[in-house]
């Protein structure tokens, strides 16, 4: 049995911005994962089955080199997507196509199966991606995994700019841009997937970051789950009418983010605090401007406890729920910040950042 894991992400600045080229966003990958497993069937008929979704296996039969799924409602699109571009990558390699069962299992929700917002289809993405390139033998790079997995991502998402994707195949910390959606869109059109994959992508940019010594990460659930695509749909909407809002929201966060960088490379501290309440501020702007709550109240009571306390917090990702981060240093009294987090209704997630070791 092969079997291979990707880790869920948090942002940590640059949210919005991030889907425009030249935005860059900070990101973290952290130690929850999603596994995929696969084996060769024993059978003539293959299996996807997921932990999270017992109900809802799905059964598939191979016609030539095609997968067909005999079961048209399903949870698992981007699993499917995943197998679908990674195959058709193996099949431009000639390589022949087999009958598997593949076993999903997924960290990235709470108990009671609400989640957390740490990019969980992304993670299942790119662990599907690796485990079948590893299953059919093919040589794996970062690059690889992240173009295969960024593609079949956004073929189902239809939005968002695969940071998410990023932090799942790179870990640790990273600067992150996105790449020119209409140029991947118009070469997937016209090339070959494995020339798609070979290009250099216009605007993509994936900087590992070292986080200063004393730099300590705190993650806070609002338990409140928020739906990422919906948030950022809304927004794109808005993006014509906003025009010179808009672009100034673009022009502040950028700068706010490469400060923050700069703060990586500096280990300063106090400038990357500066820059996550400076962020907050944007976010909150970027909100009011287009009639959407990224800063719910608990993510405000989270955020304030936070600051009491003398870390720089803010809203992670999308918002409208999922969590909260701060950044804290030496001086911070964690227990009594998460004790009053609790006191609360905020749950102090005990996540540590996840590096990982691929060849690049």
């Amino acid at each position: 049995m092969i079997t291979e894991k990707a880790p869920g992400k948090l942002y940590i600045a640059g949210e919005y911005a991030v889907l425009e080229q030249n935005c860059p966003a900070v990101l973290v990958a952290v130690n929850q994962f999603v596994r995929v497993s696969i084996t060769k069937s024993k059978t003539s008929t293959g299996l996807i089955h997921s932990k999270q979704y017992s109900q809802d296996s799905i059964h598939w039969i191979r016609q030539g080199s095609k997968m067909v799924i005999d079961n048209r409602d399903n949870p698992f699109e981007y699993i499917l997507s995943a197998i679908s571009y990674t195959e058709q990558y193996c099949i431009d390699q000639n390589i022949k196509m087999k009958v598997y069962d593949l076993h999903v299992n997924s960290d990235l929700d709470s108990a009671d199966g609400k989640k957390y917002g740490l990019g969980s289809s992304a993670a299942v993405t790119v662990a599907t991606v690796k485990a079948i390139l590893h299953f059919y033998g093919v040589k794996m790079s970062n690059e690889l995994v992240y173009k295969l997995s960024a593609i079949s991502h956004y073929s189902v998402q239809g939005n968002g700019s695969a940071g998410d994707i990023a932090a799942s195949v790179y870990g640790g910390w990273l600067a992150y841009q996105t790449f020119d959606k209409k140029w991947l869109q118009y070469e997937l059109a016209n090339k070959t997937l494995s020339e798609v994959v070979n290009e250099a992508w216009p605007g993509l940019k994936i900087e590992l970051l070292t986080p200063p010594h004393d730099m300590k990460l705190m993650i806070g659930w609002s338990q409140k789950p928020a739906s990422t695509s919906r948030l950022v749909d809304e927004t794109n909407a808005n993006k014509a009418a906003l025009n010179m809002e808009y672009k100034n929201f673009l022009a502040a966060s950028r700068e706010c983010v490469l400060k923050m960088i700069a703060g990586f490379e500096a280990n300063d501290i106090p400038l990357i605090k500066n820059q996550i309440r400076v962020n907050r501020h944007l976010l909150q702007h970027f909100a009011k401007i287009n009639q959407i709550a990224i800063e719910i109240p608990r993510l405000t009571q989270l955020i304030k406890i936070a600051e009491d306390f003398g870390g720089a917090a803010k809203t992670s990702g999308a918002g409208n729920g999922d969590c909260g981060i701060v950044i804290t240093d030496a001086d911070t009294d964690v227990d009594a910040l998460e004790n009053e987090w609790r006191r609360n209704g905020i749950l102090p997630l005990n996540f540590r950042v996840h590096q990982i070791s691929l060849a690049h």
